[in-house]
């Protein structure tokens, strides 16, 4: 459990960070977004000059004062070193590929740099996200892959992207946390359903043509030969005059088995628990290659089967209820 304490000053810091850095689809980095701070290594290591220059004070040996003379200038050079190494990326979202509440997604950052240096130990990630360390070539553009794991369904906002470097010898951490104003489609979680019925149709079908012909109806469908025992009345008398042959003629109807994923076929469940079985009837259904329609409160899709319909259906399934229902990234 968080301190009252700490989630007031991680409020503070929060607003703080909103001010300083302003969400953006493009930033670059410069001294206005970077921040830089002695780590644990470089606290031992400005230790280590503080007794060296209090051994060489005692002793008055010259030998002890041009050490800590060479340790505090590694200390000064190791700065710069350590903020140029980040100074002058440009960090903007390239892409982002939608996926299922729960389930790990891809968001595509793009790294620009105006000239060529290479730019080593880089670390990326989302808070509370897995880190991807990388090198940067001497290129002008570098593209990282990093993975998100959304909670829930709707468009997300992944939160601030931290990128950090303890280049080169560890004793000062160069960070930064922009907002790259990304927003992630997110769909509900999908949930098996093992019965297919739970789809309603006016067949309430199964799996199968998208057009089933039931016997007895009266449509004409048509001709087959003749087998002893069929009735009399359906035998085709107009081709057996005409010397076609003896047929037999047939009758049914046409019914309709298009699906439909409906809300009202899983009565007794929350929002999300229809949600998710809808979204995982939804994924069983495409490899039939059957049209499939969606019925939600309020709202209706036609029965299809384009990709198109598919990704439509998912986006309603994933922002049903919400009032955010703006553009994502």
């Amino acid at each position: 459990m968080i301190s009252p304490f700490r989630q007031f000053f991680q409020h503070l810091y929060a607003r703080w960070l909103g001010h300083r850095l302003p969400p953006a689809r493009q930033i670059k980095l410069n001294t206005r977004s970077l921040f830089i701070f002695p780590s644990k290594a470089g606290f031992s290591f400005l230790l280590l000059v503080v007794l060296c220059w209090l051994v060489a004070t005692n002793y008055e040996n010259n030998l002890v004062f041009g050490i800590t003379c060479l340790l505090t200038a590694i200390f000064v050079v190791a700065i710069l070193h350590s903020f140029a190494n980040l100074s002058g990326l440009n960090i903007s979202c390239s892409r982002v590929s939608p996926g299922h509440a729960g389930h790990p997604l891809t968001i595509e950052l793009v790294l620009q740099q105006s000239g060529k240096r290479l730019r080593e130990n880089l670390i990326l990630a989302f808070a509370g996200h897995e880190l991807v360390a990388i090198d940067i070539a001497a290129t002008e553009e570098t593209r990282v892959k990093l993975g998100f794991v959304p909670v829930n369904r709707g468009l997300i906002d992944p939160g601030r992207l931290c990128v950090e470097s303890l280049y080169p010898l560890g004793l000062f951490r160069v960070w930064t946390q922009v907002d790259l104003n990304i927003r992630c489609l997110v769909y509900p979680s999908p949930q098996t359903v093992l019965n297919r019925r739970t789809t309603s149709s006016p067949l309430d079908g199964d799996e199968g043509l998208i057009v089933q012909i039931l016997e007895g109806g009266e449509d004409f469908t048509g001709l087959s030969d003749y087998r002893p025992g069929d009735s009399p009345k359906r035998i085709a008398w107009k081709q057996f005059a005409r010397e076609q042959g003896l047929y037999t003629k047939h009758y049914g109807s046409a019914q309709d088995e298009r699906l439909w994923l409906d809300w009202d076929a899983f009565p007794g469940l929350d929002t999300e628990a229809r949600l998710s079985r809808l979204c995982g009837l939804l994924l069983s259904i495409v490899p039939l290659d059957v049209p499939y329609g969606l019925k939600l409160p309020g709202l209706t899709i036609a029965p299809n089967t384009t990709d198109s319909h598919r990704l439509q259906v998912l986006r309603e399934l994933a922002l049903f209820g919400l009032s955010d229902r703006g553009g994502e990234r």
